[in-house]
């Protein structure tokens, strides 16, 4: 039995962390001796594989000491067990990290003879695959502590704060000084009750309760910021709310994200104690936790960032280019917008170039032209128009779809909210929800006058500008607005101009790219072919499973085709493209220059201005962009063109007055019917348009002729137009 006991002791560690679990645990001066030989030998190629070429964290510690980014990915890569305990254990291992990064720096800089080390380095944590849960509603009780990745928009950004990492105490009585470590977080630090200096030699504690205080001066802070990240919309299921979450940034995190940005925020999922907490009965309330994500890294989801863009691999890119050499492209394209809608083959071109866009251009001043197309779909009801909206909703990579009536400036926008602290903060509305994607605005006809105005700056500066609680600052919100809208009598008629049926200010038109008329014609061969369409979609729905695995395929290709156009290509004018597109757009000018003066000399509903060549320029880039070419051609202008002039310069035209050229006799009528009208009402008076319009008819006059010369004297400035319409206000 001699020697049992030499040379080795054995002994059962029950207490330790992970021991009942199945990821291994890694004693902490091994981990920190693993981390520091990952960051550095690790290699890798330009293409991300680990190969021989470029010692990735090595080197990027040596262009910047006081930040790294680590990919996870490599760290289970490099050591699977020291990966594993990363993610189950981040606070006891990222600080492990940090500290060998720094060593790093620290013998680096020796062998390079520098001795101008950091006091402090920050880790980021990303990674290039997704891990755990996907979302906030699959964030369980079991990922408390362990590190998460959860994707979503970030709509609140509070102010900055300064967050004590240890405060220094001295006691009252015999000046002691003492150290507490605060917890990270929205943790706090524990504060002894008791001094105990007096204890050390033997003696009683003189010092008495609380005898500390605390020195700021001699404490260390870092700065925090409170975000609230909201799930994206086209993750929230139908019918339900979207799920929120309080995050926490520090340091060299805090103020790079703003409201309206979508994310990946990777983190530690932690809980802590609210204020709240206790029940009204004043039991059980303590076990309540609120749960928070303390983050440790955040990727921006942004278009145009060099490592944020969506990724595709090298058979996509072969798969898309041979896709877009293909002969009629466009048709193919179109086809594929809204199939299960009879027709309108205009309108599903103008859809098509809205999801595509065009360039977006930044000039030597700072300046930046939008390359968003927004389209305004007017006409009856039953036209499909709800359904265009919705197809577009559904096929943009970034959407949010919202209803007129239910829409108000500050949904739409954003709000100054006030949060339980008294302090002011930012929320994001519909526009900055869906920045670098689409906003779908149903029922646009609907919304107050003062609603619509909020979202012109949003529609061309695309900027959200914002003066409030004392908060000025700017948002963007680089988005295309697709709206559906009624006349102001539910259908279109043909009897009343232009200016009648499209109850809209000229202010809000001159936004719009196109504007398309959207009539519900009464042919017997057209509700024929109708209904044969729509009977065939609602006897084939469901009925067979490889067709819908079918349509899926097509419009996950349709999006990720999108992307790859939207990411890759910046198409440009050519010269002889541009000098085609200025002749025409003079054309256009002056053939509305003529209508106007060779009417009665009214504006026409839609105006035609500076925008709408700029419009024609987006639609041409748009329709280049489709076949991923560089340059927009004399083809691409011409075709641009033939869809501009078959839906605004339509909306032009139309009108009960189109064609109509008034004799002197008839001048001389409308004239005569002005008289009438300026004689009831006074200066500054209002009236019932109906029942000014029955006074007249009495009287013998035509009714007709009464709503023109009405809205004669509306277009000269002399009345005015309140409560849609209802209502007529004489100004002069």
């Amino acid at each position: 039995m001699s020697g049992f006991d030499a040379g080795w002791v054995a002994y059962s560690n029950q207490s330790r962390p992970g021991a009942d679990d199945e990821v291994p645990y890694l004693e902490k001066h091994a981990a920190q001796a693993k981390f520091h030989e990952f960051l550095r030998t690790f290699q890798t190629d330009t293409e991300g594989q680990q190969s021989s070429e470029v010692y990735k964290y090595s080197d990027a510690l040596i262009k910047d000491k006081s930040r790294l980014r680590v990919d996870l990915q490599d760290v289970k890569l490099f050591d699977p067990d020291l990966g594993a305990c990363l993610q189950r254990s981040p606070a006891e291992y990222l600080p492990l990290l940090e500290a060998a990064a720094l060593e790093r720096i620290q013998r680096s800089d020796r062998q390079d003879g520098e001795n101008q080390a950091p006091s402090d380095l920050q880790v980021f944590l990303h990674s290039s695959a997704q891990f755990g849960p996907s979302s906030m509603r699959e964030l369980m009780s079991s990922h408390v502590s362990q590190l998460v990745m959860i994707p979503g928009i970030v709509t609140h950004a509070a102010t900055r704060k300064h967050k004590a990492t240890y405060i220094t105490l001295e006691c009252k009585t015999c000046h002691t000084i003492k150290t507490v470590t605060c917890k990270p977080g929205v943790g706090g630090a524990m504060i002894p009750r008791m001094c105990d200096a007096a204890t050390l030699g033997g003696e009683g504690n003189t010092c008495g309760q609380d005898p500390f205080i605390i020195l700021p001066s001699r404490s260390k802070y870092v700065d925090q910021q409170q975000l609230k990240l909201q799930e994206r919309p086209e993750a929230v299921p139908t019918g339900e709310l979207p799920q929120s979450m309080t995050l926490i940034v520090d340091r060299h995190l805090v103020g790079k994200i703003s409201p309206g940005t979508r994310v990946s925020a990777i983190g530690i999922y932690s809980i802590y104690q609210t204020k709240d907490a206790k029940s009204k009965d004043g039991k059980g309330g303590i076990a309540i936790k609120q749960p928070y994500l303390r983050v440790v890294g955040l990727e921006q989801d942004i278009e145009g960032d060099a490592h944020n863009s969506p990724t595709f691999t090298m058979e996509e890119e072969a798969e898309f280019k041979a896709y877009a050499a293909q002969p009629n492209l466009h048709e193919r394209i179109f086809a594929k917008i809204a199939p299960n809608i009879f027709g309108h083959a205009d309108i599903k071109k103008a859809v098509a170039c809205l999801l595509f866009g065009g360039a977006r251009k930044r000039m030597p001043d700072g300046t930046a032209r939008r390359g968003d197309i927004n389209v305004l779909l007017m006409g009856d009801p039953s036209t499909a128009k709800s359904q265009f909206l919705k197809f577009a909703a559904k096929t943009a990579p970034i959407s949010v779809y919202t209803s007129g009536k239910g829409s108000s400036a500050a949904g739409l926008t954003a709000t100054v909210v006030k949060d339980n602290s008294g302090e002011f903060f930012l929320e994001g509305g519909a526009m900055v929800l869906a920045d670098n994607g689409v906003v779908c605005i149903d029922e646009f006809d609907k919304m107050r006058p003062e609603d619509r105005v909020a979202i012109h700056e949003a529609m061309e500066q695309q900027t959200i500008s914002i003066a409030k609680a004392g908060i000025t600052t700017m948002l963007k919100s680089r988005t295309s607005v697709l709206a559906a809208a009624n006349p102001p009598s539910g259908r279109y008629d043909d009897m009343k101009t232009a200016q009648e049926n499209i109850d809209l200010q000229t202010t809000i038109l001159s936004r719009f790219d196109l504007i398309f008329i959207v009539k519900d014609e009464r042919s017997m061969d057209r509700d024929k072919q109708i209904a044969r369409h729509v009977l065939n979609v609602h006897k084939n729905a469901g009925s067979a499973l490889e067709v819908d695995e079918e349509e899926k395929k097509e419009e996950e290709f349709l999006k990720r085709y999108l992307e790859y156009c939207r990411v890759k290509c910046s198409p440009r004018l050519t010269q002889r493209a541009a000098a085609n597109l200025a002749t025409d757009y003079v054309e256009i000018r002056e053939e509305v220059r003529q209508r106007a003066a060779g009417g009665e000399g009214e504006m026409p509903a839609v105006p035609i201005t500076v925008r709408q060549l700029e419009a024609i320029v987006r639609i041409s880039e748009s329709l280049a962009r489709m076949q991923l070419q560089v340059d927009v051609t004399e083809a691409h202008v011409q075709q641009a063109m033939d869809l501009f002039k078959t839906s605004t310069m339509d909306a032009v035209r139309a009108g009960a007055t189109e064609g109509l050229v008034f004799t002197e006799d008839q001048k001389a009528e409308m004239h005569h019917v002005q008289v009438q009208i300026k004689r009831r009402v006074s200066i500054g008076g209002f009236v019932s348009e109906s029942k000014l319009v029955d006074e007249l008819v009495r009287v013998g006059l035509n009714d007709s002729l009464i709503r023109r010369a009405l809205l004669y004297l509306v277009t000269c400035g002399e009345f005015e137009y309140r409560k849609e319409r209802r209502l007529i206000h004489r100004l002069q």
